[in-house]
């Protein structure tokens, strides 16, 4: 199979949903419209990616998506999303539906919380190399892909002690990353809100990590899942790497055309 070929099964599955009549294409953006970076700041979207999605947006019935753990503020920098698309940042914490869409606003617990959180995180920072932290407006993320393996298991090992009788405080893992947020959400919930305001009958969801599976399972019978890489997952299809996802969307334009 070369580098941007599609197994058989996903492209009937793209070409089946793509005949739907209210399309939503939601992705994950590292390690999937963009390849993994050591530095989270360097990476990019592959620009016959970043084309296609372009190009969905401008679909009539249609509607694109990026649904990342990145804050807004650094998934518009790095991804330069289509001026049509939909976005959600730090798995759901922050939506942009338009410009009416309403700032985040913390509750004076959430931002003491978040105060705690970000402590421990720095703390973990300063004692062990190559690990860093990633500030969002309703939380922090301790990034350790820098790090030795030891250095990042016992900086996470630091964080969730420091961070275990700390009410408000949401924990999960991802790849190489700690998340901590002051506001429950993910991207499951994420993709039911947008199937609500966009009306779509079908949703097309792409993603790379294990934050993705909420994703994956708020899927319906007549929606496609993409799984991109390795790991166990509970959606129905995938792809060897983000080098496959022009394919898929190349597809979705071709056949919604």
């Amino acid at each position: 199979m070369t580098t941007g070929e599609l197994p058989a099964e996903v492209r009937d599955a793209v070409v089946r949903v793509a005949q739907t009549a209210r399309l939503l294409v939601a992705m994950d953006f590292d390690g999937t419209m963009s390849p993994l970076v050591s530095r989270a700041e360097d990476a990019r979207p592959l620009p016959a990616a970043a084309a296609a999605l372009e190009a969905l947006s401008a679909l009539e019935g249609t509607t694109a998506a990026l649904v990342s753990g990145r804050a807004l503020a650094s998934l518009r920098a790095v991804a330069s999303p289509p001026a049509q698309a939909l976005l959600v940042g730090s798995h759901g914490a922050e939506v942009w539906l338009g410009p009416d869409s309403p700032a985040l606003s913390l509750t004076p617990a959430q931002e003491q919380a978040l105060t705690r959180a970000r402590q421990a995180v720095d703390s973990a920072v300063a004692a062990f190399p190559g690990t860093a932290a990633e500030q969002k407006p309703a939380g922090v993320v301790l990034h350790y892909r820098r790090a030795s393996a030891q250095d990042g298991q016992s900086a996470v090992a630091q964080v969730r002690a420091g961070l275990a009788d700390s009410p408000g405080v949401f924990v999960s893992e991802g790849k190489m990353v700690l998340e901590i947020s002051v506001v429950k959400a993910n991207k499951g919930e994420s993709l039911a809100m947008l199937r609500a305001t966009t009306g779509a009958t079908a949703v097309v969801f792409v993603g790379d990590d294990v934050t993705d599976e909420h994703g994956f399972a708020a899927l319906g019978p007549g929606d496609l899942g993409i799984k991109v890489g390795p790991g166990e997952t509970a959606a129905a299809y995938r792809i060897d790497s983000p080098a496959q996802v022009p394919a898929v969307l190349e597809l979705l334009v071709a056949a919604r055309s």
